[in-house]
């Protein structure tokens, strides 16, 4: 008798198990995130934020890579972005599905000094745009963008872009520094280059402002979302003082958290989409 109960509340615990996975997951789906976060454009602009790591340029831009094919056949590549001296590497080009300007950013490369160097320069930096009052932002990840020649050559291909295709979406992507990279270069194509139709997605992006910087951003690219994973530790950094928001790096929404809920005999990975703050407690800070 005394085993049946045993097993009767082993099967119970399990059930609620279940019911609560099941709840999580479908949760996370709710009809209000349905404009902001879509998750099949997302599985897409992946693949190219992982496509501008590829070191063979000459097959980066004819497009004939080994991660060039699939959900990114078709892709027009406009213009390859490459400053040797700062080890930055970016591209542009016009992707059929979704139909849209295209432009990428390479993270860090494990063995360049530089890009360590703009990783770890955390000291911030007033930003210079206008109407962002006392914003603040990493001093490495701005200057990667504005004070070496990938501005110059992203800004001058997008134009191309424009010209031959007409105006059409820009989507900005990148993965870790890259993403960061990415982050100021949405933010430039809006504020100095008056573009209306700019989203920026990004993966394992660190933060880049402090939180006046972080609000006016959200305020300009309502369209931004970052992807994060329970094991990566870059989008913790710099590090966040949760007694000191306003003198520390602080993320903008909207995050989307990927982690695994894993049981002895069922496992599946979720989605969690945080846009409160930026800094949702219950998310992967």
């Amino acid at each position: 008798m005394e085993r049946n109960r045993w097993l009767t509340l082993a099967i119970i615990t399990c059930l609620v198990l279940c019911s609560d996975g099941r709840e999580l997951k479908f949760k996370f789906k709710h009809k209000k995130h349905a404009s902001i976060y879509n998750h099949t454009l997302t599985n897409i602009v992946v693949h190219y934020a992982s496509a501008v790591y590829v070191s063979d340029l000459t097959e980066l831009f004819t497009w004939t890579c080994s991660k060039c094919d699939g959900v990114t056949e078709g892709f027009q590549m406009i213009e390859l972005v490459v400053d040797v001296q700062s080890c930055l590497q970016a591209f542009v080009g016009v992707a059929k599905d979704p139909y849209a300007i295209i432009i990428a950013f390479r993270g860090t490369q494990e063995h360049s000094l530089q890009n360590w160097i703009e990783d770890l320069y955390w000291k911030q930096l007033d930003i210079n745009y206008p109407g962002m009052d006392d914003a603040m932002v990493h001093h490495g990840f701005y200057y990667a963008y504005h004070n070496t020649t990938i501005r110059s050559g992203i800004l001058n291909a997008v134009k191309r872009a424009k010209e031959y295709y007409g105006d059409i979406n820009i989507i900005v992507t990148g993965h870790s520094m890259g993403g960061a990279i990415a982050a100021f270069c949405g933010l430039d194509l809006v504020v100095n280059g008056n573009a209306q139709n700019v989203q920026v997605i990004t993966f394992g992006q660190p933060r880049i402002g402090n939180a006046v910087f972080a609000t006016y951003y959200h305020r300009l690219l309502r369209n931004t979302i970052r992807v994060t994973h329970g094991h990566d530790i870059v989008p913790h950094l710099p590090p966040y003082y949760y007694f000191f928001p306003q003198k520390t790096y602080h993320h903008f929404p909207t995050e989307v958290w990927l982690y695994s809920v894993g049981l002895e005999f069922l496992s599946y990975d979720v989605e969690k989409i945080c846009d409160k703050t930026g800094e949702d407690p219950t998310c992967s800070r």
